[in-house]
């Protein structure tokens, strides 16, 4: 049996060939269509069993894929696999089928639940947020006392999207006497590994986001553009550097306490601290970087300004950094009385 760091490595290295370094040409290809993702390419993910990996190497693929920008909506799809029983799983596994978690209804809101309801097989009710959902077969939905199975072009189904700012969509799945299967689960701690992906996503385009403008100080220095300006630039992202190591540490920490505490406060706390932390940082991070670019910036063309639109989608998902506050202090003192 593979050790895990080793079993990481090699996760790795399959995912440098599903995402190469430097080439953001795909990303941008598939900006703005429908379904903002490729399923050639999501079948390769699923082939090198990415769904079924454990919580803690599924952060650090995450990562990789932040740095790259990946459209797929491998993060959800995850959250789905781990609650699908076994007989809904072959077709998943390979990519041969999307079934996306269709959970939130308000925004602010960390409620599993809502108002949608299971009645005698048939869904009502409406899950907004939904990422990429034009490329789903099938929604896994949050109901009260478990989950629901229904099929993307079932009666009663409609799907509506909206354009986000890096080029993808949300999805809103409206339900309205829909034919669906039950399944028994609970989906809570299937989230909370999203959030910690999500923070871990997060991390990694922030990451990628200072390497790129590194190089590109270090090309303006060499050409002799400074001044007094942009050497007032260099300090800012300098300082803001200091953000990647920082949230590295922080999402480490809270990766690990998926393991280690399982539905504990300590575990919520932790993963709402990375989230926070995460979202937070990757806004200044690419805010930083986008500045010292100047007009590039705000050209589309210019690799950075994809960043910043990124972090700007991906920070509120899976609870805001105001969300994730709120409820690092309604958990924090449960794990101080043990």
């Amino acid at each position: 049996m593979l050790e895990p760091r080793e079993h990481l490595r090699m996760v790795m290295e399959r995912a440098a060939g599903v995402a190469p370094k430097g080439d953001l040409k795909r990303i941008r290809a598939l900006r703005f269509t429908e379904p903002g993702f490729d399923r050639a390419t999501w079948r390769e993910m699923c082939g090198k069993g990415w769904l079924a990996i454990g919580s803690r190497e599924f952060c650090e693929l995450a990562e990789e894929l932040g740095a790259d920008l990946v459209p797929e909506p491998l993060i959800p799809a995850a959250m789905a696999a781990q609650l699908l029983p076994q007989e809904h799983l072959a077709r998943v596994m390979t990519g041969e089928r999307i079934v996306l978690p269709a959970w939130q209804e308000q925004p602010g809101s960390l409620d599993l639940v809502g108002r949608t309801v299971l009645r005698d097989g048939k869904l009502d009710g409406q899950k907004r947020f939904i990422p990429m959902a034009a490329g789903a077969d099938a929604f896994l939905v949050t109901v009260a006392g478990g989950l629901a199975l229904v099929e993307r072009d079932a009666p009663g189904v409609t799907v509506q999207h909206q354009q986000t700012e890096d080029g993808g969509h949300l999805g809103t799945l409206i339900m309205d006497n829909a034919p669906a299967e039950a399944i028994e689960g609970d989906a809570a701690g299937a989230l909370e590994c999203s959030i910690m992906a999500a923070s871990a996503y997060l991390l990694g385009l922030m990451d990628r986001a200072l390497k790129i403008t590194l190089d590109y100080i270090k090309a303006t220095e060499q050409s002799g553009r400074t001044g007094g300006s942009f050497q007032a630039m260099r300090r800012h992202v300098d300082a803001c550097a200091i953000q990647v190591p920082l949230t590295r540490s922080v999402v480490a920490a809270a990766a690990a306490a998926i393991d280690r505490m399982p539905n504990s406060a300590e575990r919520r706390a932790a993963i709402s601290r990375a989230k926070v932390r995460a979202s937070d940082a990757a806004m200044a991070v690419t805010r930083a970087c986008a500045q010292l670019h100047g007009g590039l910036a705000h050209m589309d063309a210019h690799d950075i300004s994809l960043f910043r639109r990124k972090a700007m989608v991906m920070a509120p998902l899976y609870g805001s950094p105001t969300v994730h506050r709120a409820r690092f202090q309604t958990v924090a003192p449960e794990r101080s009385d043990g």
